[in-house]
């Protein structure tokens, strides 16, 4: 048991900013964190050591993610928390700047989406995203410059 709680002490804080970038929700993140680690005590056995325990908690997590999704968009009358920005978030991005990066951000399609954000707001490697998405560090280094160059033209758009 204490190697259980050895593990979740490293990496708790890790799952939970990653959740905060897929959910933009505390209390999401953290239901959704603690979720993460019960799935990954039941199928500890399936962990081989090839990857980091970082990567494979936070695939755990980006699945328990999309199982919450897929169970609010089925239960409509439930409300709908994924849209609903905290205030401290909202305290955070004061500059008009960042609301409309964000913004642009927000409309990328997948994985570019996931990818800028991973970047930009977890500060994950490129090695630690394409293990995340199970591709290589070259596909994420290409994946994201390919994002950038469709919000460097969205921005040029809004321009002009």
């Amino acid at each position: 048991m204490g190697e259980l709680t050895e593990v979740y002490e490293q990496y708790a804080d890790q799952v939970f900013k990653y959740l905060m970038i897929l959910c933009r929700n505390v209390d999401i993140a953290e239901e959704l964190t603690q979720e993460t680690f019960y799935q990954a005590v039941r199928s500890i056995d399936t962990y081989n050591g090839e990857c980091k325990m970082s990567v494979w908690l936070c695939q755990i997590a980006k699945y328990t993610y999309y199982k919450y999704v897929d169970k609010q968009i089925k239960q409509p009358q439930s409300p709908h928390l994924l849209n609903q920005l905290p205030s401290v978030e909202n305290n955070l991005v004061e500059s008009e700047n960042k609301i409309a990066l964000y913004r642009m951000i927000h409309l990328l399609d997948e994985p570019y989406k996931e990818i800028v954000l991973l970047r930009i707001l977890g500060g994950l490697t490129f090695k630690e995203i394409g293990e995340i998405h199970l591709k290589n560090e070259n596909w994420a280094r290409v994946t994201f410059y390919r994002a950038k160059l469709k919000l460097r033209e969205r921005g040029n758009m809004n321009e002009e």
